[in-house]
């Protein structure tokens, strides 16, 4: 059974404002004092991680994430709540946060890892692994502020990861590096995690929630407003997201009796009546494409009111979800033009599988 890692209980910071230092200062010394105003960038988050389990924070930008972390780890402390943590607990959260930019590679390692609580002789024995992975050459013995933020994130996972942790915290990050290091450094994630270390991710790539998390909070406002699987939560921040821009969109999810989650959001002038994948030549309903297959994507759609320009996009993803095709008949200029209320429009899109 997976020990439990992390137990976050009702935690929340408040930033407080008030009238003068006089107050402020008051304030620390248990003086009770109302402030002229507060802001809770985190309010009432409550949540717990086992050894092995993969987290995802999602959230639109002022969301909490990073103060969320920034609590777990005891950068800032909390205005309420609790936290309990098992073992140790490694964060990648900001670049060169810990580094100094006149220091060498070699010598951020030694002043950022004891800051990380490392003993000296231990990051000397980890020195040639840390400069192994990091793959940054010469460079690892020259000053930090010559560096490429791609540079950075290279030195400050390495160390980060030199030694496995019960949590691993990444927040971001790893987004400035080039596709070979994300890569690279995913594959060493995932072998901590199989191995028992908790992750606890905060990325806008929503191909990394799927891969590496089978569990999402989704942030907003500071607080906890899903929690849940990674198609349910992650569906309906895109739901969320898309709200936002239009603001007589709504949302439903609902689960189905085979498992799958069934998301719908828009403004619901249109439904689908129909969704066929056929062969382009034959005509045949296809259930699995061949290599090579001409494939024909065929959809009837009826309106409860007028529309005039109707635009059919399509997105492909694989099983990890990441996207592997897409179009839309704006780009293929196939958009229809002033559809009548009770019409039904018929849409074709062609594509080959490869």
């Amino acid at each position: 059974m997976s020990a439990l890692i992390l137990d976050v209980a009702e935690i929340g910071k408040c930033y407080a404002t008030y009238r003068s230092n006089l107050q402020r200062f008051a304030g620390w010394f248990g003086v009770k004092v109302k402030p002229a105003s507060e802001y809770w960038a985190v309010r009432d988050v409550s949540f717990q991680m086992k050894s092995g389990e993969g987290l995802a924070l999602i959230g639109q930008n002022g969301a909490g994430k990073s103060t969320l972390l920034k609590l777990i780890t005891g950068t800032i402390q909390p205005t309420e709540g609790a936290i309990g943590k098992q073992g140790a607990v490694s964060a990648i959260l900001e670049l060169g946060l810990g580094f100094n930019p006149e220091f060498t590679g070699r010598e951020n390692v030694y002043q950022a890892g004891g800051l990380l609580g490392h003993p000296h002789e231990l990051l000397t024995s980890l020195m040639p692994d840390i400069e192994e992975f990091a793959e940054i050459g010469e460079f690892f013995d020259k000053p930090l502020r010559i560096y490429s933020s791609g540079m950075q994130a290279r030195l400050a996972f390495a160390l980060a990861t030199a030694v496995r942790p019960e949590i691993l915290i990444v927040d971001e990050v790893l987004s400035v590096g080039d596709s070979y290091f994300q890569h690279k450094s995913f594959a060493r994630i995932r072998k901590f995690q199989e191995e028992g270390t908790a992750i606890l991710l905060v990325t806008h790539s929503m191909a990394d929630v799927r891969t590496l998390c089978k569990r999402v909070i989704l942030l907003d406002k500071g607080r906890v407003l899903k929690d849940g699987a990674p198609d349910e939560v992650v569906d309906y921040y895109n739901a969320i997201t898309a709200e936002r821009e239009n603001a007589k969109l709504t949302i439903e999810q609902r689960r189905q009796k085979d498992g799958w989650l069934l998301t719908r959001s828009g403004t619901f002038k249109a439904h689908a009546k129909s969704l066929e994948l056929i062969d382009a030549i034959s005509g045949e309903t296809v259930k699995s494409a061949r290599v090579g297959q001409k494939l024909r994507l065929k959809l009837v759609a009826t309106f409860a009111e007028a529309v005039p320009t109707v635009i059919l996009g399509c997105l492909l993803r694989d099983r990890a979800g990441n996207a592997i095709w897409g179009t839309n008949t704006w780009f293929t200029k196939q958009a229809v033009q002033d559809v009548k209320p009770g019409e039904d429009v018929i849409f074709m899109l062609d594509f080959r599988c490869e």
